[in-house]
């Protein structure tokens, strides 16, 4: 039973809306100062510090706000709505301080942060395919409307046709950034998810400032920036960045006023962030990678001064494990190692780079437990002297303690494999293969000295990465 004392709590006929709601909007605007913005000042909002940590609290309070005012939500009701992770965020945020039900139907491109994100704030999640388009059964979008037609009392949110949504740009961003600027602005940089943030703004500044240019940020592989530039909407890719980039031109999108559009990679996205981080100490998502890159390209093809303005849409703390994680960076190509053109260009781990997860013979099991598990790993190698003595996994953790869990406080010597299966870098596929069949782990070394381990996801990483 545990001896936690409960949380008090307002009588029920007392009941307000959590104050952390007053604190959506207003978001601070900050000077980029240390990257190269060439003639022109570069500012970013700073969307992520919105209480749920994004741009998409605004839309989901608004939405919300007039479902309720038109009798589309009443009391006991469910939302229900597919999103990339932000708008899903702000609903469960929103939804759940009102006591309302949330289903959210989420594509599995989704980062763990997120998800851990929504499933705390007590939100359902329906996770779907991301690599199907609309019409499917299972897009995201296509299947949140069918769930939505099923369930009594529901109420479809539809960001990307709910006109709540750019409305609320138009009414809270656009003048927040018009009083912050001084009334000074020369371009604003925005990506499209729904299309309620560019198309708000549109609005705004079309009433206040004509002359302020609208810009797009796409990612690679979005047909929105193909379609403002020759007016057609082409063949839609992939692409890795988050809440941003469409396969189709959302319904409340208005492209009309966008003078500029601009297709950013995902390598480029990723690698503003990350520099963004590093140069100015601001921790964006993928999407920032994406508007700050589209944002300076706009910024250092000028040839006279500007004051332009751009985003930071959510907080990079959802990305810790993704775009942040350096490991994760070379898994998917981003990072680009040394390469030898032999078994070494397998290793995504290496020992000469300090990258390798190891113990000692003399560590105790709980600790090469405790390691596997923090670096997400199966198996450690067991060194001495920069030489590989040995091999732990989880299975051998697993039968020295099963009967007798005080033995997590062996040493490794205890428990660890022997046996080893060592290659030269020189070695062929055929022999790699040999090895991962026989259910072991390949130990690379050279002239010696231990350079790291090739498992079977390593080969299938670098498998994949060889056909993009």
């Amino acid at each position: 039973m545990s001896s936690a004392t409960p949380v008090a709590r307002a009588p029920t006929g007392a009941r307000r809306d959590p104050a952390i709601l007053s604190l959506i909007g207003n978001t601070p605007l900050v000077e980029i100062t240390r990257l190269d913005t060439g003639p022109c000042r570069l500012f970013v909002k700073l969307e992520s510090q919105n209480p749920g940590g994004s741009i998409k609290d605004r839309i989901a309070l608004s939405m919300i706000a007039a479902a309720e005012q038109d009798g589309r939500l009443k009391p006991g009701g469910t939302v229900v709505e597919a999103t990339a992770g932000n708008t899903g965020l702000g609903l469960a945020l929103v939804a759940r301080a009102k006591d309302y039900r949330v289903l959210l139907v989420i594509p599995d491109k989704m980062s763990a942060e997120k998800v851990l994100h929504l499933k705390a704030l007590g939100a359902e999640i329906r996770m779907t395919r991301s690599d199907v388009t609309k019409g499917h059964p299972e897009y995201y979008q296509d299947m949140a409307e069918r769930l939505a037609g099923e369930i009594p009392g529901a109420f479809y949110v539809n960001q990307f046709g709910n006109p709540a949504n750019p409305l609320t740009h138009e009414r809270t961003t656009g003048p927040e950034i018009w009083e912050q600027m001084q009334h000074d602005v020369d371009a604003v940089v925005c990506g499209v998810g729904s299309g309620g943030t560019l198309t708000g703004l549109s609005r705004f500044f079309a009433q206040v400032s004509p002359r302020s240019e609208m810009v797009l940020a796409d990612p690679e592989g979005s047909v929105l920036a193909g379609y403002v530039e020759t007016g057609k909407i082409g063949s839609a890719g992939s692409w890795v960045v988050e809440g941003i980039g469409e396969d189709f031109i959302p319904p409340i999108a208005d492209l009309s006023r966008v003078r500029k559009a601009y297709s950013i990679s995902d390598a480029e996205s990723l690698a503003t962030s990350r520099e963004l981080l590093k140069a100015e100490l601001i921790l964006g998502g993928s999407s920032a990678g994406t508007l700050v890159a589209a944002a300076l390209r706009y910024c250092r093809e000028r040839t006279q001064p500007g004051r332009v303005v751009t985003f930071i849409p959510d907080t990079g703390s959802k990305y810790l494990s993704k775009m942040y994680n350096d490991y994760w960076m070379v898994d998917q190509g981003f990072i680009d190692l040394k390469r030898y053109g032999d078994l070494r260009d397998l290793v995504s781990r290496r020992y000469e780079d300090r990258a390798v997860v190891a113990v000692s013979a003399e560590d105790t099991l709980l600790t090469a437990f405790q390691r596997m598990r923090i670096a997400d790993v199966s198996q450690v190698p067991v060194l001495a002297d920069d030489q590989v003595i040995g091999i732990l996994d989880e299975s051998d953790v697993l039968v020295h303690v099963h009967r007798q869990p005080e033995s997590f406080s062996d040493r490794v010597a205890t428990a660890m494999t022997q046996r080893l299966e060592t290659l030269d870098p020189s070695a062929g596929f055929a022999d790699l293969l040999d090895v991962l069949n026989h259910d072991h782990v390949a130990i690379i070394v050279k002239d010696g000295r231990f350079f790291g381990l090739i498992t079977r996801y390593d080969l299938l990483t670098y498998l994949r990465r060889s056909i993009t």
